[in-house]
């Protein structure tokens, strides 16, 4: 995952940019990146590291304009510790297109080819992003006559675009002189939005929280395979470009990766973490008599609504255990495994009074890797616990994930291939409880009835985009530059067959 944004207004652009940046900063803390048009000219500052970090007076200072985009990176493809693979890229043919990508292409290395077989353009780095870049510059090339740049033309090619790729993405694009183009996946994998402010000044983001964090009002999402051109005066387009849309947002979204206070598809993150807290009761109470629990206990941050509904529904007092220090970053997105590790004590300390000679129910949102899991458990045990029971919101997590979320070995997840009793050996608690995977779709899915369904095959194994195959995860893994992971591992990787929605 990544966050991006894309403004048009009649004011600068910079600080506005930036502030939406700060509000995304949870989707991406790899690198960071804006750029900006003044008339005709981009003007980009891209580096590694987070938002506050990257940009000082000076960098803020050298981005003039009333347009732009920017991105947060959290990297799933290509080489992680690059700093030329942060967001987002230009070309300058034609037109001037600079560009910002969410999401994950499966085909990224059969278009890559193409692209220097057949197009004759130059790709630079390992990333994906940049093919994709790459591919919608031909696709405006082919599609504008004479040198112009209609509205239709623009649209026209991102037809092209969605025929020519798989996988998921949402894509912010800024063409020099003509205006901000926002595009999504044919199945909504990943998430995109619109709002205005009163000023008229557009924006384009991943989550809501972007828009009205920053004074925007949300207006809507953008329906899957849709698309948006904004010309430099604020004039707002839409058309469908893909053949057969449905919507299939990542249900991971509204597991762990979005913020509670977004909106995603018409559905409340925090409400959809809600009702999986309420149904997961379900399934505790079948695996431990609520007597045996004196107090619910959240993991933070994402899991505070679930566990907090459980607790109401189990009738059990919710306590806050654990202290997040929120200096230290995620460390699901961090790349190394020992690090990883080492980063869990740092990240969160025990209030020992809530745990001293009491049984405990711990509630997080996933376990994906179980590393952090087993420490916690431990820290758990160290202040006193008597018990340590463990609860997922989410179902186990079993399967790679190839469309942006950086769970592609099986090496890496702690269900696959083991039963929920080796599960709870390996964490070390006294009892492990999973959400089921309908119990889970039916939480979310039904705060929107018009879903075609969910991507969840982390969770079921089912690929929605009908094209992915072993050698096509096997060659995203082998294009991952990982700090401490087997580079033999993807050859060990099991999938099910490609399976169509």
């Amino acid at each position: 995952m990544c966050g991006i944004v894309g403004v048009v207004s009649q004011a600068p652009v910079n600080q506005l940019i930036y502030d939406a940046l700060l509000l995304l900063q949870h989707r991406g803390q790899d690198a960071a990146g804006i750029v900006t048009q003044l008339e005709r000219k981009f003007f980009m500052h891209k580096a590694k590291g987070m938002v506050r970090d990257v940009f000082r007076t000076r960098n803020m200072r050298a981005l003039p304009g009333t347009s732009g985009i920017g991105q947060v990176r959290y990297p799933t493809a290509g080489n992680a510790f690059s700093e030329e693979e942060a967001q987002p890229f230009y070309v300058n043919a034609p037109f001037g297109i600079v560009m910002a990508h969410n999401g994950n292409l499966t085909n990224a290395h059969a278009l890559k080819q193409e692209m220097v077989q057949l197009d004759h353009r130059h790709i630079n780095t390992e990333s994906d992003s940049e093919v994709l870049l790459n591919v919608l510059a031909h696709e405006l090339g082919r599609a504008s006559s004479n040198g112009d740049l209609s509205t239709a033309a623009v649209f026209g090619a991102v037809r092209a675009v969605h025929r020519r790729l798989k996988g998921s993405y949402a894509v912010v694009a800024l063409i020099a002189g003509h205006g901000l183009l926002a595009f999504r996946d044919p199945f909504g994998i990943r998430p995109l939005c619109i709002g205005q402010g009163k000023d008229g000044t557009v924006v384009v983001a991943s989550e809501s929280v972007a828009l009205e964090g920053t004074g925007h009002e949300f207006l809507r999402d953008i329906a899957p395979g849709e698309a948006v051109f904004v010309s430099l005066d604020g004039g707002m387009q839409f058309q469908q470009c893909a053949d057969h849309p449905q919507l299939y947002p990542c249900v991971f979204e509204f597991v762990y990766l979005a913020r509670p206070d977004s909106t995603i598809d018409g559905i409340s993150v925090y409400q959809a973490r809600l009702n999986m807290g309420e149904t997961l009761a379900t399934r505790v109470i079948s695996t431990v008599p609520p007597d045996q629990i004196d107090v619910v206990i959240p993991i933070p941050e994402s899991s505070r609504p679930s566990a907090t509904q459980l607790a109401q529904l189990l009738g059990k007092p919710y306590r806050e255990g654990f202290v997040k220090n929120r200096y230290v970053g995620r460390t699901f997105i961090m790349p190394g495994q020992a690090v990883r590790k080492k980063s869990v004590r740092q990240k969160l300390n025990v209030i020992a009074s809530e745990f001293k000679d009491r049984n405990v129910l711990l509630v997080d949102d996933s376990i994906v890797r179980g590393t952090t899991s087993r420490e916690i458990v431990q820290m758990a045990r160290e202040a006193g616990a008597r018990k340590v029971y463990m609860a997922s919101a989410a179902p186990p997590v079993i399967y790679p994930n190839v469309y942006g979320i950086d769970m592609p070995t099986r090496d890496e997840l702690v269900a696959h291939g083991r039963t929920v009793e080796e599960i709870r050996q390996l964490i070390g608690c006294d009892a492990l409880i999973y959400q089921d995977v309908a119990g889970m779709k039916k939480a979310v899915g039904k705060l929107n009835p018009c879903l075609a369904g969910f991507e969840a095959s982390c969770f079921d194994g089912v690929y929605v985009t009908g094209d992915v195959t072993f050698e096509d995860v096997v060659r995203l893994n082998e294009r991952r530059v990982a700090g401490d992971e087997d580079d033999g591992a993807t050859s060990r990787l099991t999938l099910p067959n490609a399976q169509e929605s």
